[in-house]
């Protein structure tokens, strides 16, 4: 088998090498003492640094030509602690979830136009649906997936639409103008169904997790069969689930 890293670009591995030859040791550098950090000659190291500094993942020290991190590491690393912690806050509230309604509970968020999965606590049927932590599924035809589609500035759903929208069964949404009437309907009532729309003879109810700012950042999804998730299901499940994600939004701090 082919060792993974021989699908290294060179050049994204020696801009990673240069981030991470800051530390709390040698916070600020400069282009000669990076280069020699990182081995590489002066003036390719002056080339990714600027591309970084464009980019916003470097800083400069004017008075001294000294190079940071940037703020645009921190804004990630920001993004990567509010996945983490909506799924700490989330998850006691997921398990009262699944004991109540004995059906499987996950917890998604969106990532690279896909709902990928970061939680998944199986309910106690016999028949469950097989889902796993570090799955992704298409946005357009799953709960989770339209819900955050409905919340896509219109530039983003755009480009998101540059892409065919497939058809994974005869109810699956194909058509870009009736998928933006139902993500209209999906921001005004706060929550997102998929009925049969990605695996026929399964439907699914989803809502949202808010930060401190309103934005969606991850979102808790409960599917099951037709045959146990029924209109008057779906609705009782609905306002149970929006009760919870509530509740882990105010702990991310979302003020409603």
């Amino acid at each position: 088998m082919k060792d993974p890293k021989d699908y290294n670009v060179r050049a994204v591995e020696r801009a990673l090498q240069i981030l991470n030859c800051f530390n709390d040791e040698h916070p600020e550098r400069g282009i000669s003492e990076i280069a020699q950090a990182v081995d590489l000659h002066k003036s390719t190291t002056h080339r990714i640094v600027t591309t970084l500094l464009n980019y916003g993942f470097l800083e400069r020290n004017e008075n001294e030509q000294r190079y940071r991190l940037g703020l645009q590491m921190a804004a990630l690393g920001v993004k990567v602690f509010r996945r983490m912690n909506a799924r700490q806050e989330a998850l006691p509230f997921m398990n009262e979830l699944v004991n109540k309604w004995d059906e499987t509970c996950d917890l998604c968020i969106f990532d690279q136009n896909q709902v990928f999965y970061v939680e998944v606590l199986q309910g106690k049927h016999a028949l469950t649906i097989a889902a796993n932590v570090g799955h992704r599924l298409p946005a357009h035809c799953t709960a989770s997936g339209k819900l955050f589609l409905a919340h896509l500035t219109s530039h983003e759903f755009d480009q998101f639409l540059e892409k065919p929208l497939r058809e994974f069964t005869e109810k699956t949404i194909t058509s870009p103008d009736i998928l933006r009437k139902q993500l209209v309907t999906i921001r005004q009532q706060g929550y997102s169904i998929d009925d049969e729309e990605l695996e026929s003879g399964i439907r699914a109810v989803a809502a949202p997790i808010r930060d401190i700012g309103g934005e969606i950042i991850a979102a808790i999804s409960i599917p099951g069969p037709v045959n146990r998730m029924t209109s008057e299901r779906i609705s009782d499940i609905t306002a149970s689930l929006l009760d919870k994600t509530q509740i882990v939004s105010r702990r991310m701090g979302w003020k409603m």
